[in-house]
């Protein structure tokens, strides 16, 4: 592909025409539209080459084209032909400095020629460089007259006068942005250490404050052991009096005995009964106490969820004291298997049916299971007259009992050890309740075993 029609072509044989050659370059530089700095940098370029190539090659032929880079961007490219061939067909800069102040800078080889070559992209915002405008720019080219050496050394003493002022401006603003900098660092610093003794401080209270929990997590857990074991002691030394008082007010309402009057049957009646109540309190605190120290282990073993239901059906059928409650006891869905403990999950079954049994009037309270993925819900559902949702976390709180509720009677044990004995299992016990439509208790365990 032959190369495009050059703005100018000028032969570069003596001294003299480095700056010639120098000159031209900057007037060119300029036609197509490169800027101030640009133009200084091709011409300071183009004339060390120039020299390079008098020194080496005893001259060269010099040519300005305007062409089209690959990506697409116009650029100014220079062709300097040695007038002799280059020693190993290589070139090198006598200055390293040179290929910096171009964009491209080496050796080509158009159409056989070996020429030394170097461009410049032309800025997008210089005017479009048309057929047309080429044709304009040679004809101005070709008519202007190259200055003297003199006036291009002027030219040089000028621009070197104007390169050294803007050094100089910029190592005076360079100054004063290294003050700058020098405070602003003084002030980070100042900051830093500031910021480091107030962490510090902050760190050694975080380390006071977490001896301080220590501290107090450990009389937390001394007076939690010390309630177990007290309430523990106390059950048991309260159990065996009141068991005595239970057995004594059977026997003097035997047929056997001496016959009270009325109101004195009636007055032992009242003193068995609240020694039933005290016992049922004293063993709910027993078995509460138990959960607390963990001295309770589960024995897990495969238990048969049908067996489970089946005598829960049988033992609570007899406490349905009301005929307007009916309860109903649903067959698990085969296989009705889950690892687990029977006893402690007896035992929470048994608790949840016969609150929602003392609680309901009427309607009917039923128990129910399901298979959800790897888990089985064991829910007792109940017709009450429900807890509000502000009480639901509540009524999980040792001694608390709902509004309403005192005049049914009941410890308010019974629900915190039930959750107790869910978590020792794996699960969870979940509650959902609003005031009118009842109470769903559900005991959420993993399945296990399968």
């Amino acid at each position: 592909m032959n190369r495009p029609e050059p703005l100018l072509r000028m032969a570069l044989r003596v001294e003299q025409d480095i700056f010639t050659v120098r000159q031209r370059g900057r007037e060119v530089a300029d036609a197509v539209g490169l800027e101030h700095q640009d133009q200084i940098r091709v011409a300071t370029a183009l004339s060390e080459v120039a020299r390079d190539l008098l020194r080496t090659a005893e001259g060269a032929d010099v040519a300005f084209f305007v062409v089209d880079r690959p990506d697409g961007r116009t650029a100014l490219q220079i062709d300097l032909t040695p007038a002799r061939p280059l020693p190993d067909g290589r070139y090198e800069p006598q200055s390293g400095a040179v290929a910096r102040l171009v964009d491209t800078l080496g050796v080509a080889r158009p159409e056989g020629d070996t020429v030394v070559r170097m461009s410049r992209r032309v800025p997008a915002t210089a005017q479009a460089l048309t057929a047309a405008r080429l044709a304009e720019l040679r004809a101005e080219l070709g008519h202007t007259a190259p200055a003297s050496a003199l006036d291009e050394l002027a030219t040089q003493n000028e621009q070197l006068i104007a390169a050294l002022d803007e050094v100089r401006s910029q190592r005076d603003e360079l100054a004063v942005l290294n003050a700058e900098l020098e405070e602003t660092n003084r002030g980070v610093m100042a900051l830093y250490t500031q910021l480091s003794e107030e962490l510090e401080e902050t760190n050694r209270g975080v380390v006071a404050l977490y001896a301080e929990l220590e501290e107090k997590s450990a009389q937390l857990r001394t007076a939690s052991e010390s309630k177990s074991r007290f309430l523990a002691n106390v059950s048991h030394e309260l159990r065996a009096p009141v068991t005595a008082i239970i057995g004594l007010g059977r026997l003097l309402t035997d047929s056997a005995s001496d016959p009270l009057t009325g109101e004195q049957s009636q007055q032992v009646e009242l003193i068995r009964s609240s020694a039933a109540d005290l016992l049922s309190l004293v063993n709910d605190l027993l078995d509460l106490a138990k959960a607390e120290s963990g001295r309770i282990e589960p024995e897990w073993a495969d238990v048969d969820l049908r067996a489970v239901f089946g005598q829960l059906r049988g033992t609570l059928r007899a406490l349905t004291v009301r005929s307007t409650v009916e309860l109903v006891v649903e067959d698990p869905p085969a296989p009705a298997v889950l690892r687990c403990d029977e006893v402690l999950l007896s035992q929470v079954l048994r608790n949840l049916l016969h609150n929602a049994l003392k609680f309901t009037e009427r309607g009917e309270v039923r128990l129910r299971a399901e298979r959800d993925g790897g888990r089985w819900r064991l829910s007792v559902s109940d017709t009450g007259v429900g807890i509000p949702a502000g009480l639901h976390d509540r009524i999980f709180e040792e001694f608390y009992q709902a509004p309403g509720t005192t005049r049914i009677g009941g410890t308010g044990l019974g629900l915190p050890y039930a959750r107790r004995l869910v978590t020792l299992l794996g699960g969870t016990l979940e509650l959902t309740s609003e005031p009118g439509r009842g109470s769903t208790f559900t005991v959420v365990l993993p399945a296990g075993g399968e």
